[in-house]
């Protein structure tokens, strides 16, 4: 790897201290670079002559790197300081006699479906404005009540056809990756995280349809907000939009894709899952 970035998590004090000893102690050269996950326009500006970027700290981390080296298909490799990890690779213990190999090259590329969202606005007389975005999620993209507000109404068209108006805290649309985030919280189905499909969870619905839809890769769905209750959009659970009444949400699939590299096989992620979500293996 030429040039390799270090994003780290500024709220977990021990991060920056283990960012230095990476490029100390691995000798990574004077055109490695160190952030915060948070300076979004310094990854975007930074990425540009980057090879790999490594992550410190959980899940959150990687999704706020992703949405700045996905557009350049820069592999990502995450070392986890956070909870879940589900899309970390490495854990702190053994981490400096383990990122050589993954440093030599070699090592397999693991490619992740994203979505992609367009927020139109209804802007009175004037009629339907010009979409705002696109939004790149590689978890989800969330349409939910705003702190005000109750329950919002939500019209869902799914490839043109109406399929459910929902009475409801919000629903969700994942991807395979993030089926274990929020969606699996609210009810959702597991999906293999290789999977292109995405998955259409309602949230706490009391009007209309209540169960998840697996929806095909290439489908094309519109959040139409209805009624009088202002809402959110949220994409990937850290950027956030208003929407107010008579606005619409179309969400396809992203052209870009999240590489990470892999030393375990797939069925790892199997393999941890219950452990992962905090569920022990019984009878063994």
């Amino acid at each position: 790897m030429a040039t390799v970035g270090i994003a780290y998590n500024d709220l977990i004090p021990e991060a920056l201290d283990l960012a230095h000893a990476i490029v100390g102690e691995l000798n990574l050269g004077a055109s490695s670079w160190i952030l915060r996950a948070e300076d979004a326009a310094d990854l975007n500006e930074r990425a540009k002559d980057t090879d790999l970027v490594i992550t410190i700290g959980g899940d959150g981390t990687i999704l706020r790197v992703n949405r700045a080296i996905a557009p350049r298909g820069i592999p990502l490799l995450g070392i986890n300081m956070g909870r879940l990890g589900f899309m970390t690779e490495l854990t702190v213990p053994g981490v400096m006699d383990a990122l050589p190999r993954y440093l030599k090259g070699g090592m397999r590329v693991s490619e992740h479906s994203m979505l992609m969202a367009a927020v139109y606005r209804r802007s009175g007389n004037d009629g339907e404005s010009g979409p705002q975005g696109p939004y790149h999620a590689l978890n989800d993209i969330v349409l939910s009540r705003s702190r005000v507000s109750r329950v919002i109404t939500v019209r869902a068209v799914i490839d043109g056809a109406d399929v459910s108006t929902f009475r409801a805290d919000g629903v969700i649309l994942a991807t395979a990756t993030g089926s274990t985030g929020y969606s699996f919280a609210a009810g959702g189905p597991i999906v293999d995280p290789l999977s292109d499909d995405v998955v259409l969870t309602p949230l706490a619905s009391h009007v209309g349809l209540t169960t998840p839809l697996v929806l095909r890769p290439t489908s094309s769905v519109d959040f139409h907000l209805e009624g009088s209750q202002e809402a959110i959009i949220s994409v990937d659970g850290f950027e956030n939009h208003p929407i107010a009444p008579g606005d619409w949400v179309r969400i396809t699939r992203s052209p870009y894709r999240a590489r990470f590299l892999r030393a375990n096989e797939h069925n790892y992620f199997w393999a941890t899952l219950t452990r992962r979500l905090g569920f022990g293996q019984q009878g063994r």
